[in-house]
């Protein structure tokens, strides 16, 4: 893309800025060190000047510095970082003028339409579906700023390929929709992807492994930081020495080539064990991630092979990493023996490449080393999964993440099968479920083990038990499932991903989670599965008693069936379309008195207009009455019902039914389909109806509610 006519449109508006003095002169950016003509690239477009195009995307390779190039220069546009840097003393043209911050929704982690819905909510808009938040953008009167890093982190697994559907479902709109002004950091294929998208002149590519955004003077600027005592390396001959420090820096810079991830890497491995190191053999010093694994590990007396063996399963990881408890597991599953031994006491070798962090009791993260550089820190606020999952993430424990995913790419490719490799990693960690009890299972394995299964191509064959769908993390575990083609998948599993966009509502608590899959299996013609989230030990809200899957329901109402001996039975009556299969016609203006008297004492509304049959159901038992006269059913009467102990609301997408007495909410019903109709027995019992059909659930009443 370096010959591009945007990337050129780029690079001459960098130039065209230079200042009058030599751009040496100038303090670089304390956070970057050079990357002068990006920045002024960046700057440009942030200003809006002349000739700037109005989308740039910044590109290269894994570990070009793509994050930190955005980290610095977001740095310039907030406030209070501004007020922190020398601003004075850098180079004018590379500083972009002081104006509000834009709009950075940090996508790791994160589908693509939960980092759009995070731009909806940062702007205030009132869409609520997908279009209409790329049309109330276009129709602001004023430009829009975002700035999107680390999209090569997006998505909850890292198998479902979440950074190509960013790219394409929220990327591409926001870049063609003219009043955004729109920067973002994309991996190379999908940068390419983006920009032959565009209208000539409309995007712009920086790519900083190519000569002209490349910055070598940088990388010995970086690399002598690193090795200086200043900035905590040991005191070392060619540490405390200045000029053997800068020869040094240039040596290895020389053979990074354009990377800086390189550069750290290296400087990292020989500090952490100089022991025979020769900073005159240049031979010692990696040109690539791979070179720095193994340099190391021979530079420890150890085969490159155990190492890139013990980081395997960090390659491998979902997520924010392997508790570390799980990581000779995970890694002696990879490498088909023992590998606790080599982790136990390989931890010096493994230290250049590890980035451990510590999960707090509350769930937040507190990492041991420095942070990766561009990650946002909103990230912890934008899971989906409400404050139970947030705080259910593997507390007090640590948690092993490679320092760069460029290291995991590289590990990756050297493996001989990643998918059998994942299905070894799947089977030690069901293994490590105590008596297969997802409730008792580890966060992790709880979690994440979709992710693994859908790699090694085993997904399916997971989504059997309810338990999984119960407790583990409905964001992940329906990223996972969405990733698979549906006719792969089994019965269970299709009713778990039609239900998936309830479970990832915020604030969802695992015992709704658990309500909302018994009811759907039984919708769905599954009672066994129903029954089994019964037993998994929640005491749920009710228990769906039937479902009849009957199309172009308007009303619902209860009643009860006079018997020869003065008992009744009580029933359901669905006010269906005449050519309903089974449905009784009755009078327009009987049926019209008769369900506006029943819908008025459940909703203390009125029906539409009426139908001309209906069907009636057995209340409590899963059996249709088609020859029963509706004339002979008796409706609760207003008094029988304002007495009951359960009252009813609704709106289109929930039912509640709460306690008269205390005013609590005993059970909440959500659904993605309207409701047209509920009603509630005096005894209980709950009948709704959508466009899918109608079903009865006999309430629970708890002292706790449940909120949906």
């Amino acid at each position: 893309m370096s010959g591009s006519s945007e990337n050129s449109q780029v690079t001459q508006q960098a130039q065209g800025t230079r200042h009058a003095r030599d751009a040496r002169e100038y303090v670089p950016h304390p956070h970057l060190g050079g990357r002068t003509a990006a920045l002024r690239a960046l700057a440009a477009w942030r200003a809006g000047a002349d000739g700037a195009p109005r989308v740039i995307v910044v590109t290269g390779d894994s570990g070009s510095g793509r994050s930190r190039l955005l980290t610095g220069f977001l740095m310039l546009c907030e406030p209070g970082f501004r007020k922190q840097l020398p601003l004075d003393a850098m180079d004018p043209s590379a500083v972009p003028p002081e104006l509000p911050p834009p709009a950075v929704p940090s996508p790791e982690g994160l589908t693509a339409a939960q980092v759009l819905w995070l731009l909806a909510d940062h702007y205030e808009l009132n869409a609520t579906s997908i279009q209409e938040v790329f049309a109330e953008l276009a129709a602001f009167e004023e430009p829009v700023t975002i700035v999107v890093p680390d999209v090569d982190r997006a998505g909850p697994v890292r198998a479902a390929g979440e950074p190509a559907r960013l790219v394409r479902e929220v990327l591409a709109p926001l870049a063609a929709t003219g009043t955004v002004r729109l920067l973002a950091e994309v991996p190379r294929p999908l940068a390419a992807e983006l920009a032959l998208a565009l209208p000539s002149g409309t995007v712009g590519v920086i790519d900083l492994d190519e000569p002209e955004w490349a910055d070598p003077q940088d990388l010995v600027r970086h690399a002598e930081a690193a090795l200086s005592p200043e900035f905590g390396a040991p005191e070392l001959p060619f540490t405390v020495d200045p000029a053997a420090r800068l020869a040094l820096a240039a040596a290895i810079a020389s053979r990074a080539g354009t990377s800086p991830l390189v550069v750290q890497l290296a400087v990292q491995g020989l500090l952490m064990a100089p022991e025979g190191f020769d900073p005159a053999d240049e031979s010692l010093l990696p040109a690539s991630v791979g070179e720095a694994l193994d340099l190391h590990a021979r530079r420890l007396g150890a085969d490159p092979q155990t190492l890139r063996l013990m980081l395997a399963p960090l390659a491998l990881a979902e997520a924010d990493g392997v508790p570390v408890h799980l990581w000779p597991r995970m890694a002696s599953a990879v490498a088909g023996r023992d590998m606790s031994r080599d982790i136990a006491d390989g931890m010096l070798l493994a230290g250049p490449f590890v980035q451990p962090e510590e999960r707090n009791e509350d769930g937040s993260e507190e990492q041991r080393e420095g942070r990766n550089e561009g990650q946002s820190e909103e990230r912890a606020r934008q899971r989906t999964g409400g404050p139970e999952e947030e705080g259910r993430q593997g507390r007090g424990t640590t948690l092993l993440r490679l320092l760069h995913p460029a290291i995991g790419d590289e590990i990756r490719a050297g493996l001989a099968n990643v998918p059998a490799a994942q299905s070894r990693i799947a089977t030690a960690l069901l293994e490590a479920v105590p008596e297969q009890d997802w409730s008792r299972a580890d966060p992790y394995v709880r979690d994440h083990i979709a992710g693994h299964t859908l790699e090694a191509g085993l997904l399916p064959q997971l989504l059997t038990d309810p338990g999984l769908f119960v407790h583990a993390d409905p964001v992940s575990l329906r990223a996972a499932v969405e990733a698979v083609p549906v006719e792969t998948l089994g019965a269970p599993a299709r009713t778990y991903l039609r239900t998936a966009p309830l479970l990832t509502r915020a604030q969802v608590s695992t015992p709704l989670r658990a309500a909302l899959l018994e009811t759907a299996f039984v919708e769905d013609g599954l009672p066994d599965y129903a029954e089994a989230v019964h037993r998994l030990g929640f005491e749920l809200p009710w228990r769906t008693l039937w479902s009849l899957p009957v199309a172009g329901i308007s009303a619902v109402t209860v009643g009860s069936l006079p018997g020869p001996e003065g008992d009744a039975v009580p029933v359901a009556v669905l006010v269906v379309p005449a050519d309903t299969p089974g449905a009784r016609p009755v009078g327009a203006a009987e049926e019209d008195e008769k369900v506006e008297e029943g819908e008025q004492g459940a909703t203390g509304g009125v029906a539409g207009t009426a139908r001309s049959a209906v069907l009636v159901h057995g209340l409590l038992e899963p059996v249709s009455l088609d020859d029963i006269d509706p004339g002979r059913i008796l409706r609760p009467s207003e008094d029988e019902r304002a007495a009951a102990p359960l009252g009813l609301s609704r709106g289109a997408d929930y039912v509640r039914v709460w306690d008269r007495a205390s005013g609590k909410i005993v059970a909440a019903l959500i659904s993605d389909r309207p409701f047209v109709a509920a009603d509630l027995s005096p005894d209980g019992v709950l009948v709704v109806a959508t466009e899918r059909g109608a079903k009865a659930l006999l309430i629970r009443s708890v002292a706790t509610a449940i909120a949906s």
